[in-house]
């Protein structure tokens, strides 16, 4: 199924049915009456949120929405029957923007959560209604109201607790397949990754979490430079970042520029995401010794600009190193993980693949 994080579509609620007119003529009633009755409701319609929907593609083809509008009222006191709701699944992790006020209406996060976005029209008043002592037979009813309608414009965030980001080609989408059941493209080519990607890692027992991989950022991606920066603001709600750098492309003087200027285009993007917790992952030790990979680590220790913060060795390919990091992952999501330094230089070089659940 394709991928759309973004959508606009049109929502228009049904109208209410329109009063009756109408007057009784029964035995034993002389003069009759007025028994015109009210019109019906018109149909709402309400965003919820669906689990397992993860794109906005459906909306691309389909984007006006009508809800039904309520019959009128008719004679013998009979009101008009209302129009069903009508109600429109999302993804989890939905923002909800009204198009000409740019105000957000809301957004969707739980399974079956709902969002009213357009209210049906009430019914009108049947002649019934206007009944009193000095008017015995009104001939007055009133329309319906009519429903409401308004355009809005969807934008779909992944629901992760953690994101990955680096250069293309540094593995990130290996590591999601080491780590989880996710099968995101691998191959040895930039941009292999052009959509979001999520995957589930299981921890010990029932614990787990979510890992979300984002295509490659380069230098210049605020700027609009490779596949610029449309997907960070998929990273927007999650709370840990692991940045993967490929250890092996050169020296850690090389590398600690390059992790700058990614590590920068998140600044130019979002403040806030560069001030959570960022975790570097020094991936493909598998290309190098143990002992070069460890001096290598210990080099990047000293020369990171956000030193000291957890480091850890990892190989995507053969999973040295993952066992570690998925426990020390889960630790910082209950509460008992490493913080920003914690974990500095305790990472050893990996020699054989790691034991975690998912890592087949």
């Amino acid at each position: 199924m394709k991928f759309v994080d973004e959508a606009s579509i049109r929502v228009i609620a049904g109208s209410g049915g329109a009063g009756c007119v109408s007057f009784r003529r029964e035995k034993f009633v002389p003069r009759g009456g007025p028994d015109g009755g009210n019109g019906g409701a018109g149909g709402s319609i309400d965003l919820v949120g669906l689990q397992g929907l993860n794109t906005l593609v459906d909306f691309r083809f389909h984007r006006v929405w009508r809800a039904r509008g309520g019959r009128p009222g008719s004679g013998s006191h009979r009101t008009g029957a209302s129009g069903e709701d009508l109600t429109i699944p999302i993804p989890l992790g939905t923002l909800v923007f009204d198009e000409a006020s740019g105000e957000c209406l809301g957004e969707i996060t739980r399974d079956g959560e709902r969002l009213r976005v357009a209210r049906g029209g009430r019914g009108g008043l049947g002649n019934t209604h206007f009944k009193s002592s000095t008017r015995q037979a009104p001939r007055r009813s009133t329309p319906g109201e009519v429903g409401e309608e308004r355009g809005l414009h969807l934008e779909l965030r992944l629901l992760a607790d953690v994101g990955l980001l680096g250069l293309p080609n540094a593995g990130k989408s290996s590591l999601l397949r080491a780590l989880s059941e996710a099968r995101p493209k691998v191959a040895d080519y930039p941009f292999t990754t052009l959509i979001p990607q999520l995957g589930w890692v299981r921890g010990d027992g029932e614990t787990g979490f979510f890992v979300a991989d984002i295509p490659g950022l380069i230098a210049g991606a605020a700027q609009g430079r490779g596949l610029g920066i449309r997907f960070l603001k998929h990273l927007a709600r999650t709370r840990l970042l692991f940045h993967v750098v490929d250890l092996s492309l050169g020296e850690p003087d090389e590398l600690v520029g390059r992790i700058q200027e990614i590590e920068a285009e998140l600044t130019r993007y979002d403040p806030s995401l560069a001030t959570r917790p960022i975790w570097l992952l020094l991936n493909k030790t598998d290309l190098l010794s143990p002992a070069e990979a460890t001096r290598r680590r210990d080099r990047l220790s000293t020369i990171d600009p956000r030193a000291p913060r957890p480091l850890f060795l990892v190989s995507a390919l053969d999973g040295g190193g993952l066992g570690e990091l998925v426990a020390q992952t889960a630790g910082f999501f209950s509460g008992s993980g490493p913080s920003e330094g914690q974990l500095e230089g305790r990472s050893e070089a990996p020699s054989g693949p790691a034991t975690t659940p998912n890592n087949r």
